[in-house]
């Protein structure tokens, strides 16, 4: 391994990669996702929750919050509204959906 090599951040990283304007395309798709997933951990984590304790306070199993966090970083399924609503009031918060006018 080449020591003199700097490491780089994810987040500069992305930013070399977002140069390449197929990359560029394909990241602002999931920009919604990648947003609501990081809504949502970080409200978890404000809360003080684990999956297990999110899960119960849904009234559903640890698994079933795994697989919702995990389906929105990597694009498998889109959750349900109901599921989210469900999510947010575990975590203590109200789920708002808002449309903006496009660029």
């Amino acid at each position: 391994m080449n020591k003199n090599k700097q490491t780089k951040t994810h987040r500069q990283m992305v930013e070399e990669w977002k140069r390449d304007p197929v990359f560029k395309t394909a990241y602002d798709e999931l920009e919604t996702e990648y947003v609501l997933l990081r809504e949502l951990l970080q409200a978890r984590q404000r809360a003080g929750l684990t999956q297990a304790e999110v899960a119960k306070k849904m009234g559903t199993k640890a698994p079933a919050v795994t697989r919702l966090e995990i389906a929105l970083s990597d694009n498998r399924q889109s959750p349900t509204i109901s599921t989210l609503k469900k999510y947010a009031q575990a975590v203590g918060c109200k789920l708002e959906v808002h449309l903006v006018l496009g660029k």
